[in-house]
């Protein structure tokens, strides 16, 4: 047993921590409360003038994009999508493996203990590629759902317009974009859940990804509803994330995107939804009465242009809201302690309606049992209680941002950066110690990525050169979805075209 001595630990909605101990039992917490102290028999760990938390959850993101890190500036989501060739194709198992440690050896030392990834291979999946990044996870220490992202459309033939737009030339060369047919890619993923569905001893598995509604068939995606079924796991996809996506989808499906993934039976407590930014209150209220939970991701919202998305209506509503960094590509980095306070900032732009603004527990509240519920562990992780999973991270209280200490929540959410992360516990296992990581030479790993991400800018030359031509084109068109009218209203107080927001 382990004994966690002398720690602060943070009670909700109280401004102060109260001193404890909690006892580990393996992988789950045993006790906790005052007085633990005196058990001879636990290895002690002194938590003194620490604060003991639950470990962050990191409800989004995606293990490609560490090895393109700040590649991204003044990009829409479409024009990110459009370069998604020449930023991850062509990547060996060892560069995935790579990409992948990147992100969870970042994630660990800024005190995020589990993640669900969305990782993507293109064209297609292989089982290379997901044993790669599965053994990465499961290497670092840290918990992880991996949920291969997949599709069997084309990004630009999702999009009204613009393959039509396309020179000839442009269109022949986006077909050998094209991924493997989607029988083929759902037999692919079958394989990798009998093979590596539970690695590390449960703490890493596997789950489905349609990685966009529109980017895949009804079939495929009822495949892969037939696949998570199958296996009994979590699906997780993106859901109207920016206004292009909600235009394309109700010109294709003739209703919200919501509404089609309901009619095709996805929705379900199973299901975690990234952005849902450009959703009504009709959608809204599908997704509260079905169960189905949504992740918050502010950094890449904002970084995107996507939009705002609408969280007070979702939580007054009694929609599962957790908290996502997306990826690197997107957001440029993996600290879940910037998501608390861009999620916290970001709900106060939208109105002056103060009452309806996230408050600093609410927001700690997506980024631990909110983000518990998308893993599908919201009985097991989340909280320092008994029978919870020992995922704990003890923070500095010497920390300048929380001294002097007058609201522990308030400065966690606001003020924090994650560089007060001390020590970090998985499943009761030390991996993080006086703020390095214990289960991987971080070294070695920061030394074998940069020639990694040089090669594959060098070998993606003629992707990048395609995504060059195509990209005017793709912002033209997309642009010009963008400016047509929609019934919600999802930027800032005046959307880009100077109209006021009623």
């Amino acid at each position: 047993m382990l004994l966690i001595a002398n720690g602060h630990l943070l009670e909700p909605g109280e401004e102060r921590p109260v001193r404890g101990d909690v006892l580990i039992d393996g992988a789950r917490i045993a006790a906790v409360g005052a007085g633990l102290g005196s058990l001879p028999d636990a290895t002690r760990l002194d938590a003194t003038g620490k604060l003991v938390l639950p470990g962050l959850i990191n409800a989004h993101t995606h293990a490609q994009h560490n090895l393109i890190r700040g590649i991204a500036d003044s990009v829409t989501l479409e024009l990110l999508l459009n370069a998604g060739p020449a930023m991850y194709s062509n990547r060996s198992a060892e560069e995935e493996y790579l990409s992948a440690l990147l992100g969870a050896v970042e994630m660990l030392k800024s005190g995020a203990t589990a993640a669900y990834d969305l990782f993507m291979r293109l064209p297609s999946p292989s089982l290379e590629g997901i044993e790669a990044v599965v053994r990465a996870y499961s290497d670092a220490g840290i918990r992880a759902v991996v949920a291969p992202a997949v599709g069997d459309l084309l990004f630009h033939e999702t999009v009204p317009g613009l393959m039509a737009a396309l020179p000839d030339d442009l269109r022949k060369e986006l077909e050998r974009r094209r991924a493997a047919p989607g029988p083929k890619i759902l037999t692919i993923m079958r394989d990798g859940f009998l093979k590596y569905r539970d690695a590390a001893g449960g703490r890493v598995r596997l789950a489905v990804c349609p990685t966009i509604p529109a980017h895949c068939s009804d079939e495929f995606l009822l495949g892969c509803k037939r696949l998570a079924e199958e296996f009994d796991v979590g699906v997780h996809t993106h859901l109207a994330e920016s206004k292009v996506q909600a235009i394309s989808g109700l010109a294709r499906y003739g209703k919200s995107l919501t509404r089609h993934l309901g009619d095709v039976g996805l929705l379900g407590p199973h299901l975690t939804l990234a952005h849902a930014i450009w959703i009504d209150a009709d959608d809204i209220a599908l997704l509260a009465d079905t169960g189905s939970s949504v992740v918050h991701n502010p950094a890449s919202n904002m970084k995107l242009g996507s939009g705002i998305a609408p969280v007070a209506e979702m939580l007054a509503r009694g929609v599962s809201l957790s908290l996502g960094t997306d990826g690197s590509g997107s957001s440029d980095n993996q600290n879940m302690f910037e998501a608390l306070r861009f999620a916290a900032l970001l709900s106060k732009v939208r109105s002056p309606d103060y009452p309806d603004w996230l408050t600093a527990d609410q927001v700690f509240r997506m980024a631990t049992t909110g983000g518990a519920n998308a893993l599908g562990l919201g009985d097991r992780l989340g909280r320092v209680a008994p029978g919870y999973l020992a995922d704990l991270v003890l923070v500095n209280l010497d920390s300048m941002y929380l001294r002097p200490l007058n609201h522990v929540t308030h400065q966690l959410v606001y003020s924090e950066t994650g560089a007060a992360v001390d020590t970090v516990l998985v499943g009761g296992r030390i991996v993080v110690r006086g703020g390095q990581i214990l289960t991987v030479d971080e070294a070695a790993l920061h030394k074998k990525a940069q020639p990694a991400a040089d090669r594959l800018r060098e070998v993606n030359r003629a992707e990048w050169a395609l995504e060059h031509r195509l990209a005017p084109i793709v912002g033209q068109v997309c642009r010009s979805l963008a400016r047509q009218p929609y019934p919600i209203q999802r930027y800032a107080a005046v959307d880009w075209l100077g109209t006021p927001v009623t």
